[in-house]
């Protein structure tokens, strides 16, 4: 199994997307972009990645590279912050990385967002490599370049838009998550097809059952369903000025959420419930049929992601305000994604409180 995903930037070829069944071919890639065997390589994993991959990871990297170093933290993203990233900034200062050596970010959002960011901004700037392991990072957080680390209990508000040298995924790694990191990911996916692909929605719909099951042919089909969307989002709107907000479905009230459940909400798992309140909005003004919103709501169920907010603490105003608080501001106002129908977003400003009450209480 083998597929190569180009993403392009102004015209210009930028990087690939290898997706994979295993690690044998990552130093062969990463010669192939000819990268110097004597420059230094430090791999970036978290405390749970580290007890799976780490090791092999190091070793496929000595076919290739002298001098490979390892910087791990605490799982989580409580840990995704400026203090984490000072840890590895002075790691690299005292281990001499310069301008011509490696990051690899080896793990999931978490760990990708916060090398990512770490890459643009040491020394103004070093390559880095992509390896996510989670469902979610694979067909999300790896490709497109955004980074950021959370600032003050806020999501992701201090960032740089940063682009991989590679990003490689290796698809067996998907065995080792458990039910609650695969569903989050199923999270994302879903959103995918809503908001770009009718088809390929239906098609989720039909091959739940593989999915569930982690076979390999449907895992990969449907992985590189999701990362053909996400290339052609952001390779039209590589920062964010137009149509990449659109992958922001359901994330408006799923980042408030998130904020209000102290980050021990997985993200995939808010994104749904946003999902589902984005979706329950489009029903009420009249894009979607209450047939298909029940059907929305149903295929994320049916991957055990969350559909309601029942007995969690929060109320209406509380989200309300959060997202208030979020990046997604514009001049005020909240800028929220919608359905035209399944499979074709749209962004809007012009919603107002009672409209976003509206769909807060529909998850409560």
């Amino acid at each position: 199994m083998s597929k190569n995903i180009p993403v392009s930037y102004h015209g210009k070829h930028k990087y690939n997307i290898h997706i994979r069944n295993d690690f044998t071919d990552l130093a062969a890639e990463l010669a192939l972009l000819d990268l110097p065997k004597t420059s230094k390589i430090c791999i970036v994993t978290d405390s749970n990645v580290r007890d799976f991959y780490l090791d092999v990871v190091q070793a496929e990297l000595t076919k290739h590279f002298e001098h490979i170093y390892s910087f791990c933290f605490e799982a989580g993203e409580q840990q995704k912050n400026l203090d984490t990233v000072s840890e590895l900034y002075e790691y690299l200062i005292e281990n001499h990385f310069d301008r011509k050596d490696y990051l690899l970010a080896l793990g999931g959002g978490v760990v990708g967002d916060l090398t990512g960011f770490a890459a643009a901004t040491y020394l103004r700037g070093i390559p880095f490599i992509q390896v996510p392991t989670t469902l979610l990072s694979q067909v999300d957080s790896s490709i497109g370049g955004k980074t950021g680390v959370d600032c003050m209990k806020y999501k992701n508000m201090v960032g740089a838009f940063y682009q991989p040298l590679m990003v490689y995924m290796n698809l067996s790694v998907l065995n080792t998550l458990d039910s609650n990191q695969f569903s989050s990911g199923m999270g994302e996916i879903i959103k995918h097809s809503l908001i770009k692909n009718k088809k390929y929605f239906e098609w989720i719909k039909e091959h739940t059952a593989q999915i569930k099951l982690k076979d390999i042919l449907a895992l990969e089909e449907m992985i590189y369903e999701s990362c053909m969307i996400k290339k052609h989002v952001v390779e039209i709107d590589p920062t964010e000025q137009g149509d990449r907000a659109l992958l922001n479905y359901g994330h408006t009230i799923g980042h408030a959420v998130e904020k209000l459940m102290n980050f021990e909400m997985l993200h995939g798992h808010c994104v749904a419930i946003g999902s589902i309140s984005a979706s329950y909005l489009s029903m009420k003004l009249g894009h979607i049929t209450k047939d298909e919103y029940d059907m929305i709501k149903d295929l994320f169920f049916s991957f055990n992601l969350p559909v309601s907010l029942n007995n969690s603490g929060l109320c209406a105003n509380d989200i309300l305000a959060a997202t208030k608080s979020d990046k997604k501001m514009e001049a005020g106002k909240i800028k929220f994604i919608l359905l035209h129908t399944i499979g074709d977003a749209y962004i809007t400003k012009e919603l107002n409180d009672a409209n976003i009450l509206d769909a807060i209480e529909e998850i409560l």
